[in-house]
């Protein structure tokens, strides 16, 4: 019921706009800091190229003609590069092809900066086969996953050694199913042994999950049957567990977690530094109890040393990154190596502990009534942390520090002149630190720092000192609505040109209100809607958009897990209640209101248009989940419990259960080939629409998949139909 994370350069804008994500750096050049820290490497017109700090000297370091191949008369195209642990060896991963939401497949080669050479390994594996290739510890091996198997290889000698051969299409070795990388964003399976004599990995047994059938009409003029292992909520899930296996015998040793591994998630995994155990966290079903275990690699044995539980869900995710990066290794080891950093909401807001490993007390590190939005770095020697946060503004993000013995005030560290969007890439040895910033009237921009200083490395580069070269005239409006229930909502909204306050608008509200994402954040180009084919505001709309209760938005956990089992009721309600107090503005058309989102988004339009069908005249819906009992089962059981348990509140939030109330202008778009929300849910809506002799208009993309984003004029078509359904049915223009 989420976004669809779709690499396609021509649609990226699309990601931009529907997912709100938090991208970090992504779309700019890969930085990768060397270990020293005084410098950084990045890919640059297919050469790798490094940069030596503070002056940005650059030396290219792989050239063109370092990456052709004996005997090929091009280079290979380099998409993504690691490095061994001594930086003197790189791998280089090229021939990529799509695994669900990104590209995670294809071919490596490694390149030795001391010999010169470049050596594709995994020749022996199917062509664009090899996925999260990584170098061993000491740097003699590689080990990949090809055909959900997990192998060793020397990549010198090319010998390959294959360290499982049982892995198919349902039991999988080192990868992860589709709910997995959904659900946890897990897709790399395996750790090194930091001696580099064995490697741990995940095994999913999806034998037992029902396949759900998607159909391709159009490639054949016989239909196509595509089987997807897809758990639908209320399904018993994969089982998962972990084995460590040995590369001297290829034996594997299982981990001996308590509990029924197809009633439990185990969703991250470490080596803890220096040691032959493992730090492993399961949850139970429901995600609402976690524990952390510690497990002997060698012998299997594992012991607790640390639960949780939460009434609603215990979240793994740092606050709107849930696709940022790879979960599954996201324990932050503290220095001593005897405790780790762990972010917990048990006391009303997301704060970070220092949790022993030994059994010693937990230790609160960041203090008061906000929430820690996501860890950029650890100075070990001066016992700081930095991290994001925003504690008076939840739609912004600032840096801070504190102690990570929980003495002292947190100190801010963004500068005070620049309200908006901040984001840290530190280096290795937190002397420098990429710095980017945004907000609604400022496109994103960089600047190297000095974090010691706190300033940039110069006078050139510096934001503060061009800032007003780069702001440009606000478009965009940030306001707060409180309901009737004395409920207070963040909002943006762009007006018309030439606003009129005499006159009265359409207003178009983007709702997306589930707890994947939230929608209002201080952002450039944040207001502007995507698939409006034309100038939206030059046409007269007013555009707007409202964070509900739910949202994964920086204000404690209360405002967060309102929503556990009411999705489709707390968030509708609350939309509603703003659009309530939005039409008693004097400039807005209570006439001519429209609703529309994709995904979650989706499914609030439905809601929206059949339970509120006296505020919301018109709703377009992209690639909505009809009836939550359609969808995966980690998501929908995560926010709405078991449906075994409280089958009445997937009853009541779902949107089919209401549509026989429509009466305004619905147009439904989904696409036949969607993995993640699947056209069923169309087809079940439409139906019950039928019934009731509901008029509506149904767009269907053939073998499209969430994202809309596959086939020649796909984005064309979809945008000039959105348009020409809005301008029909909420005509546009001041009156």
């Amino acid at each position: 019921m989420k976004k669809s994370l779709v690499l396609n350069l021509n649609l990226f804008k699309i990601l931009l706009f529907i997912c709100f994500f938090s991208f970090g750096f992504i779309g700019e050049a890969q930085v990768n800091w060397t270990n020293e820290g005084d410098s950084y490497f990045k890919l640059e017109e297919n050469q790798l190229v490094r940069y030596t700090l503070p002056d940005h000297d650059a030396t290219t370091v792989i050239s063109k003609a370092q990456l052709t191949p004996k005997g090929q008369p091009e280079p290979i195209k380099v998409a993504h590069f690691t490095f061994s642990e001594d930086q003197e060896k790189v791998l280089l991963f090229t021939n990529t092809k799509k695994v669900w939401r990104l590209n995670t497949k294809g071919d490596y080669w490694v390149f030795n900066f001391k010999t010169n050479k470049l050596t594709q390994i995994g020749k022996k594996l199917p062509s664009s086969s090899l996925m999260f290739a990584k170098f061993s510890p000491d740097g003699n091996k590689i080990a990949y996953v090809s055909g959900n198997n997990l192998y060793s290889e020397d990549y010198e000698s090319g010998n390959i050694q294959a360290l499982t051969t049982n892995g198919t299409v349902s039991l999988i070795n080192g990868t992860f199913d589709w709910a997995y990388e959904e659900e946890f964003a897990c897709r790399d399976g395996f750790r090194w042994s930091p001696d580099s004599n064995s490697i741990a990995y995940w095994q999913i047994d999806a034998s037992n999950i029902k396949k759900f059938y998607m159909i391709n009409y159009t490639d054949s003029i016989y239909s196509q049957l595509i089987p997807l292992e897809y758990p639908k909520v209320g399904e018993t899930p994969s089982a998962c567990r972990v084995g460590v296996v040995s590369l001297s015998n290829a034996k594997t040793t299982w981990m001996e977690i308590p509990g029924d591994p197809s009633q439990h998630y185990l969703v991250r995994m470490e080596f803890i530094p220096s040691t032959n155990d493992l730090l492993i966290q399961q949850l139970n079903r429901k995600q609402n109890h976690s524990k952390l275990f510690i497990a002997d690699a060698l012998k299997g044995n594992a012991r607790m040393i640390q639960e949780e539980s939460d009434e609603a869900w215990v979240d793994l995710f740092m606050l709107g990154n849930q696709y940022e990066i790879d979960y599954t290794s996201n324990f932050i080891f503290l220095k001593d190596r005897n405790s780790i950093l762990w972010a917990s909401e048990k006391d009303g807001w997301r704060h970070l502990y220092q949790i022993s490993l030994e059994g010693k007390p937990e230790i609160l590190i960041t203090k008061g009534e906000y929430d820690v939005i996501d860890v950029k770095h650890i100075n070990h020697e001066e016992g700081y942390v930095y991290y994001l946060a925003s504690p008076n503004n939840a739609t912004q993000k600032y840096l801070f520090k504190t102690k990570l013995n929980g003495k002292g005030k947190k100190t801010l560290l963004s500068p005070e002149r620049l309200k908006g969007t901040h984001d840290y890439s530190f280096s290795s040895n937190g002397a420098y630190a990429v710095h980017s910033f945004t907000n609604h009237y400022t496109p994103k921009t960089t600047e190297f720092i000095d974090v010691a200083k706190n300033k940039a490395l110069s006078r050139e580069e510096s934001i503060l000192q061009n800032i007003n070269k780069l702001e440009r005239e606000p478009k965009t409006e940030f306001f707060t609505i409180t309901t009737a229930e004395n409920i207070e909502m963040d909002g943006w909204m762009v007006k018309p040109t030439n606003f009129d306050p005499n006159k009265k608008y359409p207003v178009v509200f983007l709702v997306y209100t589930e707890p994947a994402n939230a929608t209002v954040k201080d952002s450039y180009n944040i207001g502007r809607n995507f698939l409006y084919k034309g100038d939206m505001q030059g046409d007269g709309y007013i555009y707007i958009s409202i964070d509900n209760r739910g949202t994964p938005a920086p204000k404690g956990r209360e405002w967060r897990k309102s929503i556990y089992r009411k999705i489709g009721l707390v968030n509708i309600d609350d939309q509603a209640m703003a659009a309530t107090e939005i039409l008693k503005w004097d400039f807005v058309d209570s006439e001519r209101v429209a609703v529309w989102g994709w995904s979650g988004g989706g499914s609030a339009t439905l809601n929206l248009m059949f339970r509120y069908p006296e505020i919301y005249k018109t709703g377009i819906s992209i690639a909505a989940v009809s009836n939550q009992l359609t969808y995966d089962n980690i998501y929908q059981e995560r926010f709405m419990g078991l449906p075994q348990e409280n089958m009445e509140d997937f009853v009541k939030g779902s949107p089919i259960t209401y549509a026989k109330n429509l009466k305004g202008n619905l147009l439904i778009i989904h696409g036949t080939g969607d993995d993640n929300v699947h056209y069923q849910n169309a087809e079940l809506l439409l139906n019950e629409l039928i019934k009731y002799n509901k008029q509506f208009q149904f767009m269907p993309y053939p073998n499209r998949s969430h994202g809309l984003s596959e086939g020649e004029g796909t984005f064309e078509h979809l945008s000039t139909l959105y348009t020409n359904y809005l301008k029909l049915h909420c005509p546009p223009g001041g009156r």
